[in-house]
């Protein structure tokens, strides 16, 4: 199937696959290709009817599920420009982008319409309900347009969560959007039979193209859980779906694996000291992952996991157990993929091979062939939303996108990142020291939920969240009061992480923290850990 542009796409899908199944919510309505054209045409009515042309913003806030997708796709195949908003934006935040946008309608879901202020519905030519795509209030009552979007014409602008202070708007085109799909089409050939599970917000650039725009051009269903995908509603959920393709960010395989398969082997002394040994350890990998591959329905052929770097502990579970995975690797400005490795052909810490059709390199290599990797790809974005100066600054001199990732590339193209541009320390020797390698060490005991290193006064330090549950599990006498085992516990981390890293990445002390503040994207905000002592005297 060829196509330049998403209203291209889309009349090609529903035409095509007009009586197939497009998507669903979980146990409840099903909509077909058919009728996903039918209620596209229904929303563009009703933008055009509150004086909507080619070229206005319309925002979609709201939580995933089938109508999500016909907002976006009545909105871009009208001319129009799509800014979806992740559902755990605040309300300071929401209202900033409203504004910064400039969207003149919104789309949003019910539980998130308490969210957007009185004055922000006045304000809107037109408010849509998600639900039923009935009109919650409309203040224009005078016909606007519509237009067949060229491939250049913006399609989308993607607010970034971010883990810096101010989150920009990346614009996308239609020719960058569908390019991505030609890619990954060339990456991994799905079908109509194929039948996925989404799970993540398609407010992300990763659901929404991999887990949403892709199937949709390939004829494939999609079934949409109606709430957060906890332990106890996704469960139920594989079970019935049973899906062939999923997408998941690291955390939830890393949350499987360390409280689920570690916690297991490492309840009982026998377990404990046969998973100590790599060749029965690999062995129980097996075992776990036979018993993993049922609950996540018995038929999955694609595992996507993107979105942040994956923990090599957990990975190397994946490899041993032989589980169906692939790894992928982009931003949102690439939209998102910019290299990935298919399932049987992924290596343990490595993103995979650029995709056929994306150029990378590395700049500013150093002796140890670690430089930052910038990409050329079609999929790239045509800049920041009213920020030029942010453009520039991603840009290279001959035009190839900064990814500001850290990374190495093996003889056969693999890539792996090291750290962040920005995260970087420089020692007190001038050695490179990537905090995100000493963070999947310390958060690889099982005492640890999560962590940040930072550097205080020539020292690393690591700031660590621990794992009440599992302190509570080791040290049940003392639940009500665990602080006087808190300072044992430190030094055991400490003691751990050291034993395991170069002496250079050696953490001097652990400092415990209740929370990290974290993005919508739950990325914890480093900027607001690093440097601390300098935020403290000012």
């Amino acid at each position: 199937m060829s196509f330049r542009t998403l209203a291209e796409m889309l009349k090609q899908s529903v035409e095509k696959y007009s009586d197939l199944m497009c998507s669903q919510m979980l146990g409840n309505t099903k909509m077909t290709f058919k009728e996903l054209g039918e209620r596209v045409e229904k929303v563009k009515q009703l933008l055009v009817g509150a004086g909507l042309k080619e070229g206005d913003k319309v925002a979609l806030y709201s939580s995933s599920h089938s109508n999500w997708a016909v907002c976006y796709m009545a909105t871009v195949s009208a001319g129009m420009v799509i800014v979806p908003i992740l559902p755990d934006f605040s309300e300071v935040e929401l209202e900033k982008i409203l504004e910064h946008s400039e969207a003149k309608a919104l789309c949003v879901s019910d539980k998130l319409y308490t969210k957007v202020s009185k004055e922000r519905v006045a304000k809107s030519n037109i408010v849509i309900r998600t639900k039923n795509l009935s009109v919650l209030a409309q203040n224009v009552n005078e016909q606007g347009s519509m237009a067949e979007p060229k491939p250049e014409d913006l399609a989308a602008i993607i607010y970034t969560s971010g883990t810096t202070s101010s989150p920009k708007g990346v614009m996308h085109t239609h020719q960058s959007l569908c390019s991505q799909l030609h890619l990954l089409q060339n990456l991994y050939p799905i079908h109509r039979d194929d039948v996925w599970l989404s799970v993540l917000p398609l407010s992300h650039t990763y659901e929404c193209s991999l887990g949403m725009l892709f199937p949709m051009s390939r004829g494939s269903n999609v079934t949409y859980l109606d709430r957060p995908p906890t332990v106890s509603v996704l469960l139920p959920a594989l079970k019935q779906v049973r899906p062939t393709i999923m997408l998941i960010v690291p955390l939830i395989i890393e949350k499987i694996f360390k409280h689920q398969v570690l916690a297991t082997f490492n309840s009982k002394a026998i377990t404990r000291a046969l998973y100590g040994w790599a060749p029965t350890r690999r062995f129980l990998h097996r075992l776990a992952g036979k018993k993993l591959n049922k609950v996540f329905g018995g038929r999955i052929r694609f595992l996507g996991i993107g979105g942040a770097k994956l923990d090599p502990q957990a990975e190397q579970f994946l490899l041993d157990a032989k589980l169906n995975y692939a790894i992928g690797y982009g931003l949102t400005e690439t939209a998102p993929l910019i290299a990935g490795a298919l399932p049987g052909l992924t290596r343990l810490g490595s993103t995979g091979p650029a995709m056929e059709g994306v150029e990378v390199r590395l700049d500013n290599v150093n002796e140890k062939g670690e430089g930052e990797l910038v990409a050329k790809t079609p999929s790239v974005m045509a800049g920041y939303y009213k920020n030029p100066e942010a453009t520039a600054e991603v840009f290279t001199e001959d035009g190839w996108f900064r990814t500001r990732d850290i990374a190495t590339i093996s003889d056969d193209g693999y890539i792996s990142i090291k750290g962040r541009v920005n995260s970087m320390i420089v020692g007190p020797s001038g050695e490179n020291i990537y905090p995100e390698e000493i963070e999947h060490v310390i958060n690889s005991n099982s005492l640890v939920a999560e962590s940040i290193v930072t550097m205080e006064e020539g020292r690393l330090v690591a700031l660590v969240n621990f794992n009440r549950e599992e302190l509570e599990r080791r040290y049940y006498d003392l639940k009500d009061d665990l602080s006087a085992k808190m300072e044992e516990v430190k030094k055991e981390v400490m003691q751990y992480v050291n034993s395991q890293v170069n002496k250079f990445s050696r953490i001097a002390e652990v400092e415990e923290v209740e929370e990290f503040q974290k993005t919508p994207s739950m990325k914890i905000k480093r900027f607001l850990y690093n440097n601390r002592k300098k935020q403290e005297k000012k």
